[in-house]
């Protein structure tokens, strides 16, 4: 075989090995342009608030009685019970919103003070009626008149957790609306940083929903800004702000 017929043999092979080259340097830069622009990303947070009223209220009514005649505490009891259900439904609350607990009784000599000092009295009877009702303003205009009861000689418990308990249960129904309102917010910051930055937003990254928070708003704040109070004291607001902040990350390009 003559070095011509060689060269022409061999011509296709450095050809593709040379094509090989070109297209694994091609694929090689683009990989690594690809990791780059992973790599640029910006984090933003999406926030909305709804301003609500409680649909729910739970109010626990405790009276207790004290005596040394158990049968004659329970008589008291009663009395009391009737007075309470009677102030309920002058009030306006209806009867199948009233839920009449089991009468408690303690016998203090079952567990006598340390000294051996006797309670006052060897008997407390200790009874709750509870209001669950969805009419929040009624129950919260009946909760102001509750010293008709304490007139007529009724000891109320006034220990703390015995007080109106309001909830909001519609939460499911703006779940949706508020998610996409974050979310539109969300991308509205990304966008404003995009374009100071040069840049315009891409796809989504990563995305957190975030939780929804249901809070008291403090009175007298102002529309849109309401105050947070912290704790189990937003179930002590007949008004309340509803609150998620969603998170994303936005891929950013050229």
């Amino acid at each position: 075989m003559d070095g011509n017929q060689t060269s022409r043999s061999t011509a296709p092979l450095g050809f593709f090995i040379a094509l090989g080259l070109v297209l694994g340097g091609w694929i090689l830069g683009a990989e690594i342009k690809a990791t780059r622009l992973s790599d640029r990303y910006v984090t933003v947070k999406g926030l909305v608030e709804r301003s609500v009223k409680s649909d729910l209220a739970i109010w626990p009514i405790t009276f207790k009685q004290a005596g040394d005649d158990l049968a004659a505490l329970y008589a008291r009891t009663e009395n009391d019970r009737k007075a309470v259900l009677q102030f309920l439904g002058d009030q306006g609350i209806q009867q199948n919103e009233i839920e009449l607990g089991v009468a408690r009784v303690v016998d203090t000599q079952a567990n006598e003070f340390g000294g051996g000092q006797r309670a006052p009295h060897r008997y407390i009877i200790e009874q709750q009626v509870t209001v669950r009702t969805p009419r929040v303003d009624q129950v919260a205009a009946a909760a102001q008149k509750t010293m008709l009861l304490v007139q007529k000689g009724i000891v109320l418990n006034s220990n703390p957790g015995q007080g109106i308990a309001y909830k909001y249960t519609g939460l499911n129904s703006i779940k949706p609306d508020m998610i996409t309102e974050a979310t539109r917010n969300a991308r509205a910051a990304a966008d404003r940083f995009a374009a100071d930055s040069g840049s315009k937003v891409g796809s989504i990254r990563q995305a957190n929903q975030g939780v929804f928070a249901i809070l008291a708003a403090e009175e007298g704040s102002e529309p849109g800004e309401p105050g947070e109070v912290p704790g189990d004291a937003a179930d002590s607001s007949l008004m309340k702000t509803v609150r998620v902040v969603t998170t994303i990350q936005y891929y950013l390009e050229r």
